[in-house]
């Protein structure tokens, strides 16, 4: 079995992709409902995580990749949270200090 017989036919991009769109248009459709920001928020962030795992996955084809690469990506998640949550603090100030 060669490393070629992974990949996926056009049918399969396509169904990623149409997946994607469909995500894309639930994102904007969220922008035109009235949600507090924190559900509106948190319904964005997880949506995009999913499509940025599509994306990853299938696109940059790393769904075939070894163990080995996920622990190399692994810490640079861990990182990139870290800086969110050293960052968030003071976004949180400077949103407190708008104007009402």
């Amino acid at each position: 079995m060669s490393e070629y017989e992974h990949a996926g036919g056009s049918k399969l991009y396509l169904t990623v992709w149409g997946w994607l769109l469909g995500l894309t248009v639930v994102e904007v459709l969220l922008a035109y409902r009235h949600l507090s920001v924190t559900v509106m928020l948190v319904i964005l962030v997880g949506l995009s995580v999913i499509k940025a795992a599509l994306i990853i996955s299938y696109f940059m084809h790393l769904r075939f990749e070894r163990l080995s690469l996920f622990l190399t990506l692994f810490p640079a998640l861990v990182f990139c949270i870290v800086l969110l949550f050293t960052f968030f603090p003071d976004a949180m100030r400077l949103y407190q200090l708008r104007y009402p």
